[in-house]
Protein backbone atom coordinates (compact mmCIF):
# COMPACT_ATOMS: atom_id res chain seq x y z
CA UNK A 1 0.00 0.00 0.00
CA UNK A 2 3.05 2.66 -0.36
CA UNK A 3 2.16 3.23 -3.72
CA UNK A 4 -0.99 5.29 -2.01
CA UNK A 5 1.52 7.87 0.59
CA UNK A 6 4.26 9.11 -1.50
CA UNK A 7 3.75 12.48 -2.82
CA UNK A 8 2.52 14.26 -6.15
CA UNK A 9 2.22 17.33 -8.18
CA UNK A 10 -1.53 18.09 -9.85
CA UNK A 11 -0.26 21.33 -11.29
CA UNK A 12 0.09 24.04 -8.68
CA UNK A 13 -1.47 21.41 -6.33
CA UNK A 14 1.00 19.50 -4.51
CA UNK A 15 -0.24 16.68 -2.78
CA UNK A 16 1.21 14.37 0.50
CA UNK A 17 -1.00 11.37 -0.88
CA UNK A 18 -2.62 10.02 -3.79
CA UNK A 19 -5.73 10.06 -2.37
CA UNK A 20 -8.47 11.52 -3.33
CA UNK A 21 -11.94 11.96 -2.13
CA UNK A 22 -14.25 12.42 -5.45
CA UNK A 23 -17.26 14.69 -5.60
CA UNK A 24 -19.88 13.18 -3.59
CA UNK A 25 -23.12 15.30 -3.57
CA UNK A 26 -24.79 15.71 -0.20
CA UNK A 27 -27.96 17.88 -0.65
CA UNK A 28 -27.56 19.73 2.75
CA UNK A 29 -27.40 23.45 1.48
CA UNK A 30 -30.29 25.74 1.90
CA UNK A 31 -30.90 28.39 -0.36
CA UNK A 32 -27.42 27.37 -1.90
CA UNK A 33 -25.28 27.91 1.35
CA UNK A 34 -23.30 25.42 2.85
CA UNK A 35 -23.83 25.35 6.59
CA UNK A 36 -20.95 24.90 9.26
CA UNK A 37 -21.73 21.53 9.71
CA UNK A 38 -20.58 21.04 5.61
CA UNK A 39 -16.94 22.45 7.31
CA UNK A 40 -16.69 20.25 9.73
CA UNK A 41 -17.46 17.42 7.49
CA UNK A 42 -15.17 18.37 5.01
CA UNK A 43 -12.38 19.29 7.69
CA UNK A 44 -13.02 15.72 8.89
CA UNK A 45 -11.07 14.46 5.87
CA UNK A 46 -8.38 16.90 5.09
CA UNK A 47 -6.13 13.97 5.65
CA UNK A 48 -6.73 13.13 1.67
CA UNK A 49 -4.06 14.12 -1.33
CA UNK A 50 -6.86 16.75 -2.49
CA UNK A 51 -10.39 16.59 -1.44
CA UNK A 52 -12.97 17.28 -4.72
CA UNK A 53 -15.78 19.31 -3.39
CA UNK A 54 -19.69 18.46 -4.14
CA UNK A 55 -20.93 19.45 -7.44
CA UNK A 56 -21.63 23.26 -6.92
CA UNK A 57 -24.10 25.26 -9.65
CA UNK A 58 -21.80 28.12 -11.13
CA UNK A 59 -25.38 30.46 -12.27
CA UNK A 60 -29.03 30.04 -11.26
CA UNK A 61 -29.74 28.33 -14.18
CA UNK A 62 -27.20 25.64 -13.70
CA UNK A 63 -28.87 23.57 -10.46
CA UNK A 64 -30.26 20.87 -11.10
CA UNK A 65 -31.27 19.36 -7.68
CA UNK A 66 -32.64 20.17 -4.35
CA UNK A 67 -30.64 20.98 -1.39
CA UNK A 68 -26.90 22.05 -3.67
CA UNK A 69 -24.61 24.68 -3.21
CA UNK A 70 -23.79 27.56 -5.51
CA UNK A 71 -20.75 30.16 -6.08
CA UNK A 72 -22.64 32.85 -8.17
CA UNK A 73 -23.48 34.70 -5.25
CA UNK A 74 -20.97 36.86 -2.25
CA UNK A 75 -23.13 35.40 0.28
CA UNK A 76 -22.15 31.44 -0.91
CA UNK A 77 -18.41 32.97 -1.31
CA UNK A 78 -19.17 33.98 2.08
CA UNK A 79 -20.16 30.41 3.40
CA UNK A 80 -17.83 28.52 1.34
CA UNK A 81 -15.00 30.73 2.73
CA UNK A 82 -15.48 28.74 6.38
CA UNK A 83 -15.60 25.32 4.44
CA UNK A 84 -11.98 25.77 3.13
CA UNK A 85 -10.59 27.54 6.32
CA UNK A 86 -11.62 24.37 7.70
CA UNK A 87 -10.11 22.22 5.36
CA UNK A 88 -6.37 24.29 5.37
CA UNK A 89 -6.50 24.57 9.38
CA UNK A 90 -6.30 21.05 9.19
CA UNK A 91 -3.49 21.03 6.58
CA UNK A 92 -5.71 19.57 4.01
CA UNK A 93 -6.62 20.80 -0.25
CA UNK A 94 -9.82 21.35 -1.66
CA UNK A 95 -10.78 22.11 -5.29
CA UNK A 96 -14.24 22.95 -6.10
CA UNK A 97 -16.46 21.34 -8.25
CA UNK A 98 -18.32 23.47 -10.81
CA UNK A 99 -20.96 21.53 -12.29
CA UNK A 100 -23.62 23.29 -14.50
CA UNK A 101 -26.29 20.41 -14.79
CA UNK A 102 -27.93 21.38 -18.39
CA UNK A 103 -30.93 19.53 -19.21
CA UNK A 104 -31.13 17.87 -15.85
CA UNK A 105 -33.37 20.14 -14.27
CA UNK A 106 -36.61 21.47 -13.77
CA UNK A 107 -39.13 24.53 -13.52
CA UNK A 108 -39.77 24.48 -10.18
CA UNK A 109 -36.34 24.68 -8.78
CA UNK A 110 -36.01 27.78 -10.98
CA UNK A 111 -37.09 31.37 -9.05
CA UNK A 112 -38.69 32.11 -12.45
CA UNK A 113 -39.44 28.88 -13.70
CA UNK A 114 -37.45 28.99 -16.70
CA UNK A 115 -36.59 25.62 -18.81
CA UNK A 116 -33.25 24.15 -18.44
CA UNK A 117 -30.89 25.10 -20.88
CA UNK A 118 -29.01 21.91 -23.05
CA UNK A 119 -27.48 21.73 -26.00
CA UNK A 120 -30.70 20.69 -27.82
CA UNK A 121 -34.31 20.06 -27.13
CA UNK A 122 -33.80 16.64 -25.84
CA UNK A 123 -35.22 15.47 -22.55
CA UNK A 124 -33.93 13.21 -20.35
CA UNK A 125 -36.28 11.22 -19.97
CA UNK A 126 -35.27 10.89 -15.77
CA UNK A 127 -37.37 12.89 -13.06
CA UNK A 128 -36.70 15.59 -10.38
CA UNK A 129 -36.82 14.40 -6.51
CA UNK A 130 -38.85 17.21 -4.92
CA UNK A 131 -41.44 17.29 -1.79
CA UNK A 132 -44.01 16.86 -3.87
CA UNK A 133 -42.83 13.70 -5.26
CA UNK A 134 -41.12 13.07 -8.21
CA UNK A 135 -41.46 15.40 -11.85
CA UNK A 136 -40.70 14.33 -15.04
CA UNK A 137 -37.73 16.79 -16.53
CA UNK A 138 -39.18 18.80 -19.38
CA UNK A 139 -37.81 19.07 -22.65
CA UNK A 140 -34.85 21.99 -22.22
CA UNK A 141 -34.38 25.37 -24.18
CA UNK A 142 -31.82 25.13 -26.89
CA UNK A 143 -29.21 26.60 -26.24
CA UNK A 144 -28.63 29.67 -28.83
CA UNK A 145 -24.43 31.06 -29.10
CA UNK A 146 -25.43 33.91 -26.81
CA UNK A 147 -26.16 31.55 -24.32
CA UNK A 148 -23.70 29.48 -24.79
CA UNK A 149 -21.12 32.71 -24.58
CA UNK A 150 -23.08 32.99 -21.30
CA UNK A 151 -22.41 30.22 -19.79
CA UNK A 152 -18.83 29.80 -20.43
CA UNK A 153 -18.56 33.36 -18.65
CA UNK A 154 -20.60 31.54 -15.79
CA UNK A 155 -18.34 29.04 -15.10
CA UNK A 156 -15.34 32.06 -15.17
CA UNK A 157 -17.47 33.72 -12.83
CA UNK A 158 -17.63 31.18 -10.71
CA UNK A 159 -14.54 30.13 -10.65
CA UNK A 160 -12.60 33.31 -10.03
CA UNK A 161 -15.35 32.76 -6.53
CA UNK A 162 -14.10 30.01 -5.71
CA UNK A 163 -10.64 31.58 -5.56
CA UNK A 164 -12.12 34.13 -3.86
CA UNK A 165 -13.69 31.58 -1.19
CA UNK A 166 -10.35 29.76 -0.84
CA UNK A 167 -10.34 26.71 -3.07
CA UNK A 168 -6.96 25.99 -4.31
CA UNK A 169 -8.31 25.13 -7.59
CA UNK A 170 -11.41 24.07 -9.29
CA UNK A 171 -12.68 20.90 -11.59
CA UNK A 172 -14.93 21.75 -14.53
CA UNK A 173 -17.67 18.44 -14.17
CA UNK A 174 -17.43 17.02 -17.91
CA UNK A 175 -19.45 14.04 -16.89
CA UNK A 176 -22.28 12.25 -15.44
CA UNK A 177 -25.09 13.28 -17.98
CA UNK A 178 -24.45 17.07 -17.19
CA UNK A 179 -24.10 20.07 -19.53
CA UNK A 180 -20.42 19.76 -20.69
CA UNK A 181 -21.52 15.63 -20.85
CA UNK A 182 -24.57 17.22 -22.92
CA UNK A 183 -22.27 18.19 -25.51
CA UNK A 184 -20.25 15.47 -25.71
CA UNK A 185 -22.46 12.36 -26.21
CA UNK A 186 -24.07 12.26 -30.07
CA UNK A 187 -27.27 11.29 -28.28
CA UNK A 188 -28.17 14.79 -26.60
CA UNK A 189 -26.25 17.16 -29.19
CA UNK A 190 -27.47 17.26 -32.37
CA UNK A 191 -26.98 20.84 -33.31
CA UNK A 192 -26.01 21.62 -36.72
CA UNK A 193 -23.95 24.84 -36.12
CA UNK A 194 -19.99 24.66 -34.78
CA UNK A 195 -20.88 23.11 -31.42
CA UNK A 196 -22.32 19.96 -32.91
CA UNK A 197 -22.16 16.73 -35.42
CA UNK A 198 -18.17 16.04 -35.35
CA UNK A 199 -15.84 15.44 -32.78
CA UNK A 200 -13.97 18.69 -32.92
CA UNK A 201 -17.40 20.20 -32.90
CA UNK A 202 -18.88 18.41 -30.20
CA UNK A 203 -15.97 18.79 -28.03
CA UNK A 204 -15.80 22.65 -28.67
CA UNK A 205 -17.79 23.89 -25.48
CA UNK A 206 -15.36 21.60 -23.11
CA UNK A 207 -12.45 23.24 -24.32
CA UNK A 208 -13.93 26.85 -24.34
CA UNK A 209 -15.29 26.18 -21.03
CA UNK A 210 -11.36 24.70 -19.38
CA UNK A 211 -9.58 27.11 -21.63
CA UNK A 212 -11.62 30.78 -20.40
CA UNK A 213 -11.52 29.67 -16.87
CA UNK A 214 -7.72 28.54 -16.84
CA UNK A 215 -7.26 31.67 -18.80
CA UNK A 216 -9.28 33.34 -15.35
CA UNK A 217 -7.60 31.70 -12.88
CA UNK A 218 -4.54 29.35 -14.45
CA UNK A 219 -4.72 26.10 -16.12
CA UNK A 220 -2.39 25.15 -13.39
CA UNK A 221 -5.29 25.16 -10.64
CA UNK A 222 -8.17 24.03 -13.24
CA UNK A 223 -8.77 20.38 -13.47
CA UNK A 224 -11.48 18.54 -15.69
CA UNK A 225 -13.61 15.76 -15.02
CA UNK A 226 -14.78 13.00 -17.50
CA UNK A 227 -16.75 9.59 -17.71
CA UNK A 228 -16.72 8.08 -20.70
CA UNK A 229 -18.89 5.62 -21.49
CA UNK A 230 -21.30 6.82 -18.45
CA UNK A 231 -25.18 5.95 -19.00
CA UNK A 232 -26.13 8.11 -16.39
CA UNK A 233 -28.66 10.43 -17.06
CA UNK A 234 -29.52 8.90 -20.34
CA UNK A 235 -26.26 9.46 -22.25
CA UNK A 236 -25.13 7.56 -25.20
CA UNK A 237 -21.77 7.57 -26.87
CA UNK A 238 -21.45 5.86 -29.81
CA UNK A 239 -17.72 5.57 -29.71
CA UNK A 240 -16.37 6.44 -26.41
CA UNK A 241 -12.91 5.44 -27.43
CA UNK A 242 -12.54 8.38 -30.78
CA UNK A 243 -14.60 10.93 -28.58
CA UNK A 244 -12.45 11.48 -25.52
CA UNK A 245 -9.02 10.57 -27.79
CA UNK A 246 -10.57 14.44 -29.34
CA UNK A 247 -10.85 15.78 -26.35
CA UNK A 248 -7.25 15.05 -24.92
CA UNK A 249 -5.87 16.02 -28.35
CA UNK A 250 -8.14 19.78 -27.95
CA UNK A 251 -7.34 20.23 -24.12
CA UNK A 252 -4.24 22.82 -23.25
CA UNK A 253 -1.61 20.47 -22.47
CA UNK A 254 -1.03 22.52 -18.81
CA UNK A 255 -3.90 21.56 -17.40
CA UNK A 256 -3.63 21.02 -13.87
CA UNK A 257 -5.60 17.65 -14.36
CA UNK A 258 -7.73 15.18 -16.30
CA UNK A 259 -10.11 13.39 -13.73
CA UNK A 260 -11.50 10.24 -15.59
CA UNK A 261 -14.28 8.24 -13.95
CA UNK A 262 -14.26 4.81 -15.12
CA UNK A 263 -17.63 2.84 -15.88
CA UNK A 264 -15.75 -0.35 -17.02
CA UNK A 265 -13.74 1.06 -19.64
CA UNK A 266 -10.24 0.23 -19.15
CA UNK A 267 -9.44 0.37 -22.94
CA UNK A 268 -10.48 4.20 -23.03
CA UNK A 269 -8.29 5.40 -19.68
CA UNK A 270 -5.25 3.05 -21.57
CA UNK A 271 -5.94 5.37 -24.37
CA UNK A 272 -5.87 8.46 -22.72
CA UNK A 273 -3.01 7.70 -20.43
CA UNK A 274 -0.68 7.70 -23.31
CA UNK A 275 -2.33 10.45 -25.73
CA UNK A 276 -2.57 12.76 -22.48
CA UNK A 277 0.53 14.09 -21.48
CA UNK A 278 -0.58 15.85 -18.21
CA UNK A 279 -1.51 14.67 -14.57
CA UNK A 280 -4.26 12.08 -14.50
CA UNK A 281 -6.71 11.27 -11.17
CA UNK A 282 -8.51 7.86 -12.15
CA UNK A 283 -11.91 6.40 -10.32
CA UNK A 284 -11.19 2.62 -10.83
CA UNK A 285 -13.86 0.78 -12.22
CA UNK A 286 -12.21 -2.02 -14.33
CA UNK A 287 -14.92 -4.82 -14.06
CA UNK A 288 -18.65 -4.40 -13.56
CA UNK A 289 -18.14 -5.79 -10.15
CA UNK A 290 -15.69 -3.35 -8.89
CA UNK A 291 -18.30 -0.85 -7.74
CA UNK A 292 -17.78 1.05 -5.62
CA UNK A 293 -13.84 1.45 -6.20
CA UNK A 294 -12.24 -0.03 -3.63
CA UNK A 295 -8.26 0.57 -2.63
CA UNK A 296 -7.38 -2.71 -4.14
CA UNK A 297 -8.67 -1.65 -7.85
CA UNK A 298 -6.96 1.93 -6.76
CA UNK A 299 -3.40 0.15 -5.82
CA UNK A 300 -4.14 -1.78 -9.22
CA UNK A 301 -4.26 1.40 -11.21
CA UNK A 302 -1.42 2.91 -9.68
CA UNK A 303 1.10 -0.03 -9.96
CA UNK A 304 0.16 -0.55 -13.51
CA UNK A 305 0.92 2.95 -13.95
CA UNK A 306 -2.34 4.51 -15.33
CA UNK A 307 -2.90 7.44 -12.93
CA UNK A 308 -0.70 9.73 -10.86
CA UNK A 309 -3.38 9.52 -8.22
CA UNK A 310 -6.63 7.76 -7.29
CA UNK A 311 -10.03 9.22 -6.35
CA UNK A 312 -12.55 6.75 -3.89
CA UNK A 313 -16.06 7.86 -3.12
CA UNK A 314 -18.26 5.83 -1.29
CA UNK A 315 -15.58 4.57 1.37
CA UNK A 316 -14.75 8.33 2.27
CA UNK A 317 -18.28 8.91 3.22
CA UNK A 318 -18.31 6.50 6.48
CA UNK A 319 -14.55 6.80 6.69
CA UNK A 320 -13.32 10.04 7.32
CA UNK A 321 -9.95 9.18 7.92
CA UNK A 322 -9.56 6.81 5.24
CA UNK A 323 -5.81 6.81 4.65
CA UNK A 324 -5.06 6.31 8.15
CA UNK A 325 -7.46 2.90 7.88
CA UNK A 326 -5.75 2.11 4.34
CA UNK A 327 -2.22 2.50 5.89
CA UNK A 328 -3.75 -0.01 8.88
CA UNK A 329 -5.50 -2.51 6.37
CA UNK A 330 -9.15 -1.42 7.70
CA UNK A 331 -11.48 -2.13 8.69
CA UNK A 332 -13.94 0.65 7.14
CA UNK A 333 -17.12 1.70 8.46
CA UNK A 334 -20.36 1.09 6.47
CA UNK A 335 -22.12 4.12 5.37
CA UNK A 336 -25.94 4.53 5.87
CA UNK A 337 -27.35 5.13 2.57
CA UNK A 338 -30.52 6.32 3.79
CA UNK A 339 -28.53 9.43 4.71
CA UNK A 340 -26.51 10.05 1.43
CA UNK A 341 -28.52 12.82 0.28
CA UNK A 342 -30.20 15.48 2.64
CA UNK A 343 -30.56 15.69 6.55
CA UNK A 344 -28.85 16.25 9.26
CA UNK A 345 -25.02 15.31 11.29
CA UNK A 346 -26.35 11.53 11.02
CA UNK A 347 -24.33 9.95 8.47
CA UNK A 348 -22.83 12.82 7.72
CA UNK A 349 -20.31 14.30 10.53
CA UNK A 350 -20.97 11.21 13.27
CA UNK A 351 -19.04 8.11 11.89
CA UNK A 352 -15.85 7.54 14.00
CA UNK A 353 -11.86 7.39 13.43
CA UNK A 354 -9.92 4.55 14.27
CA UNK A 355 -9.52 6.49 17.31
CA UNK A 356 -12.36 6.95 18.12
Amino acid sequence: MSEFFTKTTLGRLELPNRLVMAPMTRARSADGLVTDLTAEYYAQRASAGLIISESVQPSVIGQGFLGTPGLHSAEQVKAWRKVTDAVHAKGGRIVAQITHTGRIGHPVIQPDGALPLAPSPIASGEKLFTMEGLLDHPEPREMTTADIEQTVADHVSAARNAVEAGFDGVEIHGGNGFLVHQFLADNTNVRTDSYGGSLTNRVRFAVEVVTAVGEAIGLDRTGLRISPGNPYNNIVESDPLALYLELARALPESLAFLHISEIVTREVTKALREAWSGPIVLNPHPTADSFPSSPETALEALREGLADAVALAELWLANPDLPARIAAGGPYNVSDSSTHYGGDAKGYTDYPTLNG
